[in-house]
């Protein structure tokens, strides 16, 4: 069952376990420049607001009556990341374990593969919750994503027309998998309390194009590993699954479409910089990454693109200093405290 939840999407499996259950969160941030130079997590800037798309069926398109499933706006050129929050599972002092599938435009973000109901391992066509706590973009190699920005469907920048020459679906597909109970009851056995690490988050351009479909391109280059699944691949229930479609509306149509205004533009990277708030960097040692995917490191970047085709789709693009560098849970044990700065 998925259910909207005070803008998450909530996946749960009660047939699995009554603690089978996973939020995804879509968080506004930064957009990162775009100028080939690797930059720090940015942070959250709140989640976006999300809509039934059933609720709006006299107002958007056919086909996303059909596909079914959510959506939220973003302007053209918006970063955005997600956020997997598992719950806990009684005194185990374990959140429980999952495999999510994310696609945009029907195009995996891990392995650039096409779309695909099976969980492929070789190459790794998905992430591990809670082990994987973010994803902010495209893998492209060992510990570097592009960042997930919002480009208009049928301008050619985004990932799926790049590999496909098609602009057919655009936004996001998700699809979860939970661990088999037996499973994750032998792999977790009931035990002291464990800690989690939390992102830190905020609370709270000009468009070429007010079509109304967005899909996402790669943008600027980031620190960011994706992990190895550390389980077996026979350890998930293939056999419960959830998917959804989530489309992205551009913010421009958005109140038209919900009588509601879109979230203001978030500052830029270099606003954010001159105020000294902070970028972050994580790492979990004992989890390996994958190696990233050799297709989605050949796609142009926006700002790449957009040069050869003598566009300037990125305003304010311009590099920054990221002074201010948070380094979450380097080096630590899993109850040790970082001491942080004073």
């Amino acid at each position: 069952m998925i259910e909207l939840k005070k803008d998450k999407l909530v996946f749960s499996f009660p047939e699995v376990h009554p603690n089978a259950v996973l939020s995804i969160d879509f968080q506004r941030t930064l957009r990162i420049p775009d100028d080939g130079k690797r930059y720090p997590l940015p942070p959250g800037l709140g989640s976006f607001p999300l809509c039934h798309v059933d609720d709006f069926h006299h107002r958007v398109p056919e086909q996303w009556i059909q596909h079914g499933g959510v959506m939220f706006p973003m302007y053209q050129s918006e970063a955005m990341w997600l956020c997997f929050h598992a719950n806990q599972v009684g005194n185990r002092w374990a959140r429980y374990p999952f495999a999510v599938k994310v696609a945009t435009g029907k195009t995996s973000a891990i392995s650039g593969a096409s779309w695909s109901e099976r969980l492929r391992r070789r190459p790794q066509d998905y992430l591990v919750a809670p082990e994987q706590p973010w994803l902010d973009g495209y893998c492209v190699e060992k510990g570097v994503i592009r960042q997930f920005v919002a480009m208009p469907l049928g301008a050619g920048y985004t990932a799926e027309e790049q590999l496909t020459g098609e602009a057919e679906h655009g936004g996001l597909q998700l699809m979860v998998c939970p661990m088999k109970r037996e499973v994750m009851e032998r792999r977790f056995p009931k035990k002291e309390r464990r800690d989690d690490q939390v992102r830190y988050c905020l609370a709270p351009g000009a468009s070429m194009d007010c079509g109304m479909d967005m899909g996402l391109a790669p943008g600027g280059r980031m620190l960011q590993e994706i992990y190895d699944d550390p389980y077996d691949l026979s350890d998930w229930d293939t056999e419960n699954t959830s998917r959804c479609f989530v489309h992205i509306a551009n913010s421009m149509v958005w109140s038209s479409i919900t009588g509601k205004q879109p979230p203001t533009v978030p500052p830029t990277a270099a606003e954010y910089d001159r105020y000294r708030l902070p970028w972050f960097t994580y790492y979990d040692d004992s989890l390996a990454a994958v190696a990233g995917s050799e297709d989605l490191a050949s796609l142009d970047s926006v700002a790449e693109l957009g040069k050869k085709k003598g566009d300037v789709p990125l305003p304010e693009n311009e590099a920054t200093t990221t002074d201010n560098v948070i380094t979450l849970r380097k080096g630590l044990t899993r109850n040790q405290v970082r001491e942080g700065r004073f």
